[in-house]
């Protein structure tokens, strides 16, 4: 089992959902890092589960500096840093340890693993683990923030309510990341928030889930990162962020889009503005060739509608071979994609300050400290 993502800036996961505790390694951290609490501790609240539309489990998530940081600095060896698990309902899930639920693991794991697999809550596999993830992604965050490099994340749409994407208008997009990164249920329309949750808790109430589509934009990223072929910034992004349970699907700039456009419609055309070449629209994302052009990094992520539900539905109990009735009990979330938006902003941060540190060196943020 791998376990780790990234060259030069590395995230190692470990941890069960219902073990004793979760956390990551980080490696390659440029020392002298001064660690912003807040913004550090403001990550991991956006994660947490609020209200009837999230989950009933409730992890305080406080995280344990084990190593690497010293009088709030990073020192440059390994961060490693430690979450405790105190919520845990084990016994919900001692009945169904060999049944497959629809759209998890439990299967797929079983046959990689023989059996020895901790099937409680998912084990490795469950959403839990994002809570380090999110630990990780604050320091990369603040590594990128050093720069000048900013992002944010929004609820694009919910099962069929839309919002408002960002805005073409760099000024104006930049405002729109400013403010949904303070909010609770990002939205760049927050008409559409009540209309939203309402969508959620019918799902609850009807022992249903719903996801949706999370749109992602970086600004502030230089030209020039990435390679051409197999390390692109798509192809690097898109690892990380299929390593997060729930995505199904990740697209740049226009995406699937393209697909109906002549190229005199869609060519994103070069000019020079103030002295700056941009490009007149930004259909490609922000990436020419597999690198980065200067323009804003812009990409749709797809959350599958939260997999477990209570209603009965049919599996196989993979131990005995036979059709069974499910019904799954437990605290479930009948929606995740409002609390995975900053868990895609995470991992966009770790690829990112990853590619960066490739091109630049370390030293590059150790400089944007001093």
């Amino acid at each position: 089992m791998k376990n780790t993502i990234g060259n030069l800036f590395t995230v190692t996961l470990f941890g069960e959902s219902h073990g004793e505790a979760i956390g990551v390694v980080l490696d390659g951290v440029p020392a002298g890092i001064e660690i912003n609490q807040e913004l550090f501790e403001h990550q991991m609240f956006l994660r947490k589960p609020k209200g009837t539309i999230s989950t009933q489990r409730h992890e305080t998530d406080e995280v344990k500096m084990i190593s690497g940081i010293f009088e709030n600095k990073t020192t440059g060896a390994p961060c490693c840093m430690l979450i405790e698990n105190k919520d845990q309902h084990s016994k919900d899930y001692s009945k169904i340890k060999d049944i497959a639920r629809p759209s998890h693991a439990d299967y797929a794991a079983n046959m990689k693993y023989n059996g020895y697999q901790d099937y409680r809550g998912g084990g490795h596999f469950s959403g839990r683990l994002t809570a380090p993830l999110v630990a990780a992604g604050a320091i990369a965050i603040q590594l990128l923030q050093s720069k000048g490099i900013t992002m944010g994340t929004h609820v694009l749409q919910l099962h069929d309510i839309q919002d408002d994407a960002f805005s073409s208008n760099l000024n104006q997009c930049k405002e729109q990341i400013d403010r949904i990164n303070q909010l609770e249920f990002a939205l760049i329309n927050e008409d559409k928030k009540d209309e939203m949750i309402q969508r959620i808790d019918d799902a609850r109430m009807n022992l249903d889930a719903v996801g949706g589509v999370l749109e992602t934009c970086v600004m502030g990223m230089p030209a020039g990162v990435g390679e051409p072929a197999f390390d692109s910034i798509e192809s690097r992004l898109s690892h990380a962020l299929f390593s997060i349970g729930a995505v199904k699907g990740v697209e740049f700039g226009l995406g699937f889009g393209f697909k109906d456009k002549m190229a005199s419609e869609v060519n994103d055309e070069f000019e020079v503005v103030d002295d700056v070449i941009v490009t007149k629209t930004n259909n490609n994302g922000g990436i020419n060739g597999g690198i980065t052009n200067g323009m804003p990094l812009l990409f749709k992520t797809v959350v599958k509608p939260t997999a477990s539900i209570s209603r009965h539905q049919n599996s196989v109990n993979f131990k005995t071979n036979e059709n069974v009735d499910l019904v799954i009990q437990g605290r479930h979330d009948p929606a995740i994609i409002h609390r995975a938006r900053v868990v895609v902003d995470s991992m966009t941060a770790i690829t990112l300050v990853d590619c960066l540190i490739e091109r630049y060196g370390i030293v590059w943020f150790q400089g944007g400290q001093q």
